[in-house]
């Protein structure tokens, strides 16, 4: 029987959950930390959760955290050494002043740096450059502004570095990094296949417009090899260490997060022996401390909820098998979650109710991976996408947004599910 300080428990920890994410979408100066880390204080000193409860929850989160600190100094190394102005110059080169080729290019690049560097690196550093590049040959900014949203969620299930969620979730699974990333790729690919299909038609008018301009004096944008600037060999050839590093670490039984943290110490060699004093303060500073609090904050304010009435309801929800309809239906579950509560606290509560089987925790990350591309709270990535598009002087209207949800999301994770009930059939 649910007891009445359960019930007022898990009301006053949903509000505090409200409050955070409120704050997180509205605050444009003040980190989300200034508000989440009081609201987990608050949950823990008034007895919503016992303090042991949220040590074990930190010590969970923990390896996460760290590692998800080093990969944002591995994008900003990225970033500062010109790996995306390299990348935006392939871009325009490429593009051959054509909209419908830009597309597809900024697809398949918002794809590969969402599964490698992580969705927040698509979102802060490839969308300028893909909105500088449209701009450039005369193409409309919507397609390909867009773009760089949805594939920063859609495309960020193919490897457990990809997003946030996927870190938090990943041990549950019991797969290695390569068995996830195996495991994964089906579908991804298909998710990737399917937002292009329905982008190619939601935005068929954009992209059939005529380029109002051809590059500047009227030559085209892709002006050639002397423009493009030298690939930073260092930093791309220490990418590739990282990436070997974390399909073989598991089995040497070396941590995913000391993989990273190796793999930012040798990306930012170069630039700190350059400048010591300025970089080491600047690579602190890429490591956002702020967001890491944030994180662990959350994972603090959502035990209430997780271990109260709402928990117990949720978990009711779930079905008991793996098969194709369970699979469908967690992920749909998911999905509405995220857009619900946003996608790291619906993380938070899922995974665990789940974790008894690891074929529902894959389908939970596909739901909180694509469906945030429903609303612009699904997901912290879009908030910030949102902001990103501000700055670039494009605000995105709401009501364009919601409809070209509502077109990709269905058919999108309908898909992906089940390319994932085949690949675990298969494997």
């Amino acid at each position: 029987m649910i007891s009445a300080d359960n019930v007022f428990g898990a009301g006053v920890s949903i509000a505090l959950l409200i409050a955070v994410i409120a704050f997180t979408m509205t605050a444009r100066r003040l980190p989300p930390a200034v508000v989440a880390v009081p609201a987990a204080v608050l949950v823990v000193a008034t007895g919503l959760t016992s303090w042991s409860s949220a040590a074990d929850e930190l010590d969970f989160m923990a390896p996460t955290i760290g590692f998800l600190a080093a990969m944002l100094v591995v994008a900003d190394v990225c970033a500062r050494t010109g790996v995306f102005a390299w990348v935006g110059s392939l871009m325009s080169r490429w593009s051959r002043d054509s909209p419908n080729r830009l597309l597809r290019i900024v697809f398949a690049a918002a794809a590969i740096v969402t599964a490698i560097l992580s969705l927040d690196a698509t979102i802060v550093l490839l969308t300028p450059l893909a909105v500088d590049t449209a701009r450039r040959i005369g193409a409309r900014v919507a397609p390909v502004g867009y773009a760089s949203a949805h594939l920063a969620n859609s495309a960020s299930t193919l490897m457990p570095v990809s997003n946030l969620t996927n870190l938090i979730a990943f041990s549950a699974t019991g797969l290695t990094f390569l068995g996830f990333t195996a495991t994964m790729a089906a579908p991804w690919i298909v998710a990737i296949v399917v937002e292009f299909i329905v982008f190619r038609v939601f935005f068929a008018d954009d992209l059939r417009a005529r380029p109002t301009t051809s590059g500047s004096s009227g030559t085209p944008s892709s002006s050639g090899e002397r423009d493009t600037p030298r690939p930073p060999r260092w930093t791309l050839t220490c990418l590739g260490i990282l990436l070997i590093g974390f399909l073989v670490a598991e089995p040497l039984g070396i941590p995913l997060v000391g993989v990273a943290t190796i793999g930012a110490v040798l990306m930012a060699v170069p630039l700190l022996v350059a400048a010591p004093r300025s970089d080491t303060i600047h690579v602190l500073r890429a490591a956002n401390v702020p967001f890491l609090a944030f994180v662990a904050a959350l994972g603090v304010v959502i035990l209430p909820v997780r271990e109260g009435p709402l928990g117990d309801a949720v978990a009711g929800l779930i079905p008991s098998g793996s098969g194709l309809l369970a699979l469908l239906a967690v992920a749909a579950l998911a999905a509405v979650l995220a857009n619900v509560l946003n996608n790291l606290p619906a993380t938070l509560l899922l995974v665990p109710l789940v974790a008894h089987q690891p074929a529902l925790v894959l389908a939970v990350l596909l739901g909180v991976n694509i469906g945030p591309n429903l609303a612009y709270f699904g997901s912290l990535a879009t908030l910030l996408w949102r902001d990103v598009m501000h700055r670039q002087a494009l605000p995105p209207p709401s009501r364009r947004y919601l409809q070209l949800g509502l077109l990709s999301v269905p058919p999108t994770l309908i898909a992906a599910v089940v390319a994932l009930w085949i690949s675990l059939q298969v494997s």
